[in-house]
């Protein structure tokens, strides 16, 4: 997987969570971002995450030590489109063959699940390629090739890759259970997720 960028868009506001950071959130003793970093490393894919240009130490901190990093500070409140900006970016000066979008608070996405993804993307590698629950169901992540680089790097606004992935066909690989669909944005998804899983 030497030839794709992983990026992770952790610049976003927990604004739903009663003043806590989702991502510092802790998952077995880990924090969540930490841990989602680690998973996408793993995969030996370059991996790029996106803080907030303020107020990020705290999410930086939890990431000292995790081998196969790239930072970059974006502009939080502008939703998604910075940091998909700041990915095409990177994966343009890499050359490589495909962006793909990890969400941060998606904790039942393994290893294997984004290696799975990338054997089917090679299928196809000219078209984008969606995560699905196994019913279906639209998820993330997402990989967009490398031709949609430019379109990437002019995004603007919070609607992220959805304008492009609307006009794009996409193929589709289902994971298991709910896994591409369950994040957790709310005080109340963390405690239902916390009940499920045991972590």
């Amino acid at each position: 997987m030497d030839d794709l960028m992983i990026l992770i868009p952790a610049a976003g506001s927990s604004g739903r969570m009663g003043g806590r950071d989702k991502l510092l959130e802790s998952v077995a003793g880990e924090a969540l971002l930490r841990r989602q970093a680690r998973r996408a490393a793993a995969s030996g894919a370059a991996v790029l995450i996106a803080l907030p240009r303020a107020d990020g130490a705290a999410r930086a901190a939890v990431l000292d030590g995790v081998p196969g990093l790239s930072l970059v500070r974006v502009i939080g409140d502008e939703g998604m489109a910075a940091a998909l900006r700041a990915g095409a970016r990177a994966g343009e000066a890499a050359q490589a063959r495909a962006l793909m979008v990890l969400l941060p608070d998606m904790p039942d996405i393994e290893t294997g699940d984004l290696r799975a993804l990338w054997r089917a993307f090679q299928q196809a590698p000219d078209t984008c390629l969606r995560a699905t629950a196994a019913d279906g169901a639209p998820g993330h992540p997402v990989l967009f090739p490398a031709r949609l680089f430019e379109q990437l790097a002019g995004l603007s606004g919070d609607l992220g890759g959805r304008t492009i992935l609307a006009r794009e066909p996409v193929r589709t690989l289902p994971l298991a259970g709910m896994r591409a669909v369950t994040d957790l944005d709310t005080m109340a998804d963390w405690a239902a997720w916390r009940a499920r899983t045991g972590l």
